[in-house]
């Protein structure tokens, strides 16, 4: 973790004001403040998990620079990485000082060991993944990705009965989930995810995320 400081006269750092111009996407969100180290672990973890990205904290979601309002507001990110969220998340904080406030730059790269998780208001841990500009609660089916990809040995895929099932319904529909996956084959919820997440690691199929859950299409060809 690194801490730097800027100071910009008027007008707005041209950083800062690029930034702020993208509005909230998949690798950058506004905080106006933090007060809750639980929450912001959420989406820390959610970046780690997914493809990195930055905070900036003393901005509005309409993006006005409000500033932080104290240095307790760092104290609160460090204990999310440190304290709430497992492995420890390092973290880069720049510290920029625009027309009398302060706003701050947090950097979160991709986590080396996913999944990321982040420790719950009920304490249980869980894996957070970054869609747009909402932190999702990772399905059992990508922390089996996670996993596999750890691991040295390559994956056995056994291209049953089973697996065709799955790519033959795909190849004339646009996508499934996993509950449909298990009601047309007739198997168990725990060999379902096991099936989808060799073909995400063989980058046979895909996911797709959103509120409502997630669901598998083909990969398209080059």
């Amino acid at each position: 973790m690194y801490v730097s400081d800027c100071h910009n006269p008027p007008p707005l750092s041209r950083h800062i004001r690029d930034l702020i111009a993208q509005g909230e996407h998949q690798q950058l969100d506004f905080k106006f403040e933090i007060n809750d180290a639980k929450k912001i672990a959420r989406t820390l973890s959610a970046f780690a998990n997914t493809d990195g990205g930055k905070l900036l904290i003393g901005v509005k979601d309409n993006g006005k620079i409000a500033g932080v309002r104290s240095e307790e507001e760092y104290h609160m990110i460090e204990a999310a990485a440190q304290m709430y969220c497992r492995p420890a998340i390092a973290f880069g904080v720049q510290k920029w000082t625009i027309l009398g406030k302060t706003v701050l730059e947090v950097d979160i790269p991709v986590a080396e060991r996913r999944p990321c998780l982040a420790r719950a208001e009920d304490d249980s841990w869980k894996a957070y993944v970054r869609v747009g500009d909402q932190n999702l609660l990772a399905s059992r089916v990508m922390i089996k990705v996670w996993q596999k990809e750890k691991r040295k040995k390559g994956i056995l895929l056994e291209y049953s009965d089973t697996e065709k099932l799955l790519l033959d319904y795909l190849k004339s529909n646009e996508s499934i989930t996993l509950s449909k996956y298990c009601r047309i084959s007739r198997i168990h919820p725990r060999q379902a995810e096991d099936i989808l997440a060799n073909l995400l690691v063989l980058e046979v199929i895909r996911i797709s995320l959103d509120e409502k859950g997630a669901r598998y299409s083909l990969t398209s060809p080059d």
